[in-house]
């Protein structure tokens, strides 16, 4: 990596935290050498304590874009100049580019896409599937909205009753108003009707952190009834890759139990074209990724 950095390198960053397992540097570095693009990637330890100071940052050193992650997608909005209309409509930005590197910031969400992406290259359609989500911060948020405009007959979210809960009102409402999807939301210390959602439909999204550290021995699911042959369960993370959920899932039947790391690549993917105006080499980065 170092022999490729010149004077006239351009920095991409990654603000989350935590941060140390993203896989994103690896892909978009490996992506940036095989098209031979003079850029870099490099991943910064930020939450909302620094956030602000984060994006004066990219400003002042004209960081050309940068991967927004947990726990600041919603938070970074207010420091933009400017957010497009599906990120607009999410109320969650991944993706901020700087325009020309003159301090004009954009934010994005590619979060939606590269989830149905995911679940397409594993021969599973949104369309007319009745879906049970858990998680309402901005990754769940932009999955619930994008499989909503991409023909999902219901989309029932349960979450916590915790500080997201009200933005997760809110994408109830904006499904139900700009889409032909039925969306619900329920508190998910309701385990009845939980398990009664989780039985009507054909797939399931774990949309929040639980299974990552410090979460990895817990599972929003632990009773083996709620699993079946033909639900598809999707976890969203990928570090690591195989969570007690879809552990679970696997030893109880489940044909279909996929982890976050398409999800990864295909916002990744779009992310890129954003930073670059490029074609990500999805298919040589595919196999780097899956194959290690």
């Amino acid at each position: 990596m170092t022999e490729r950095l010149t004077g006239h390198t351009l920095l991409i960053s990654l603000i989350a935290k935590p941060i140390r397992h993203s896989m994103s540097p690896t892909m978009h570095n490996e992506a940036f050498a095989k098209l031979g693009l003079d850029y870099a990637y490099l991943a910064f330890e930020v939450d909302n304590s620094t956030l602000k100071e984060a994006v004066e940052g990219i400003r002042a050193l004209g960081i050309r874009g940068s991967n927004v992650s947990m726990p600041n997608k919603q938070a970074i909005i207010p420091y933009l100049d400017e957010i497009s209309p599906e990120a607009e409509l999410i109320g969650a930005v991944n993706t901020v580019t700087n325009k020309d590197g003159k301090g004009h910031l954009v934010g994005y969400n590619t979060d939606g896409i590269g989830a149905m992406a995911a679940l397409t290259d594993e021969g599973v359609s949104v369309k007319d599937q009745i879906i049970t989500m858990t998680g309402a911060g901005g990754a769940g948020t932009a999955i619930a909205i994008q499989a909503a405009f991409d023909g999902a007959k219901e989309v029932r979210i349960f979450n916590v009753n915790d500080d997201v809960f009200e933005n997760a009102a809110e994408t109830v409402k904006k499904i139900n108003a700009h889409t032909d999807c039925t969306a619900t939301l329920t508190d998910l210390a309701d385990q009845a009707a939980f398990k009664t959602s989780i039985k009507e439909s054909s797939i399931y999204i774990d949309a929040t952190g639980v299974g990552m550290k410090p979460l990895e021995d817990v599972s929003l699911i632990n009773d083996p009834e709620m699993i079946r042959s033909d639900l598809v369960v999707f976890d969203v993370v990928y570090a690591p890759r195989e969570t007690k959920l879809l552990r679970f899932a696997k030893e109880h039947g489940a044909k279909k139990a996929i982890n976050g790391l398409g999800m990864m690549l295909y916002q990744g993917a779009a992310a890129f074209k954003c930073f670059t105006d490029e074609e990500m080499p999805v298919t040589y980065i595919k196999e780097l990724l899956f194959d290690e």
